[in-house]
């Protein structure tokens, strides 16, 4: 009987945590991170927007947003560098 009791009382403490977050346990999770790249440039011309990924994914990304799709690069491109900044000037 008393497992029962501290199993129901966890269950409500773990509840009562997870309301009194902003939005859920899935606040501070990354909305997208990438693992792998995609290797060539992107013509600008089918650039849409352009955004860094969440700090705690393990590689650092920019999703790039093409007409057709998101698309994964790493933020070591030059290009992509240059275009990113250009977005947020």
């Amino acid at each position: 009987m008393k497992s029962v009791c501290v199993a129901v009382g966890l269950l409500l403490l773990s509840l009562q945590l997870c309301t009194s977050m902003p939005n859920g346990p899935n606040a501070m999770a990354p909305t997208l991170c990438c693992f792998k790249f995609f290797p060539a440039r992107i013509p600008l011309t089918h650039i849409k927007a352009i955004v860094k990924t969440h700090s705690s994914c393990l590689k650092k990304a920019f999703v790039v947003t093409t007409p057709k799709r998101k698309i994964c690069v790493s933020q070591a491109e030059k290009w992509a560098q240059q275009i990113y900044a250009e977005a947020n000037m």
